[in-house]
């Protein structure tokens, strides 16, 4: 193949101080206001407008980044969760076996034993920010408690907490199970 050559054509001759002109470009002078004119209302309320309207688009990002970051902390916190009160079953059976195996004496290495492993769970639970309610003589609450019935001590204020029978827990400031309790009624 064969390159053809095409010649070349000369531009015409610029003075130095002259720029080139391109009939399409127009110059600054032709659209120039005088400085003392003011753009017209209609101009100066779409400009309000649009600035309105990007004012409102950046304070709702910025509100949307905030509760993305919110959500994201809480998962994090409350990651555990489902796992902590699955396991909160199993902690109570293993505390009523504890109770139950403390009245036989020939049994007592391995209840101290077992007294280990359920301070060694209890305290894997409370570094995983999960944290016991107690009860007993507080006074009833319905955020934290579920009475189960009611007995009567003379005692005891009313609606004071008189025995625990299944112990709640909290998750951070969330309640994962409540207090099983008896309350007292005078």
């Amino acid at each position: 193949m064969k390159k053809e050559h095409q010649p070349h054509t000369p531009k015409p001759a610029q003075h130095p101080s002259e720029e080139p002109v391109d009939p399409d470009v127009s110059t600054s002078q032709d659209h120039q206001e005088a400085p003392d004119q003011v753009a017209s209302p209609n101009l100066q309320a779409e400009v309000d407008r649009y600035r309105d309207a990007a004012q409102r688009a950046a304070a709702d990002l910025e509100n949307y980044r905030k509760r993305m970051i919110r959500e994201k902390e809480e998962a994090i916190r409350f990651a555990n969760a489902g796992l902590l009160e699955k396991l909160l079953p199993i902690l109570d059976n293993f505390e009523l076996g504890l109770e139950a195996a403390r009245g036989d004496e020939s049994a007592k290495g391995i209840v101290n034993g077992f007294a280990m492993i359920h301070r060694q769970l209890g305290d894997f639970l409370q570094t995983s920010g999960l944290q016991p309610i107690d009860a007993v003589g507080q006074p009833f609450d319905p955020k934290l408690h579920e009475a189960l019935g009611h007995e009567s001590d003379p005692a005891q204020p009313d609606g004071a907490v008189l025995r625990q029978l299944r112990r709640g827990y909290r998750l951070a400031d969330r309640l994962v199970r409540p207090s099983s309790v008896i309350v007292n009624k005078a």
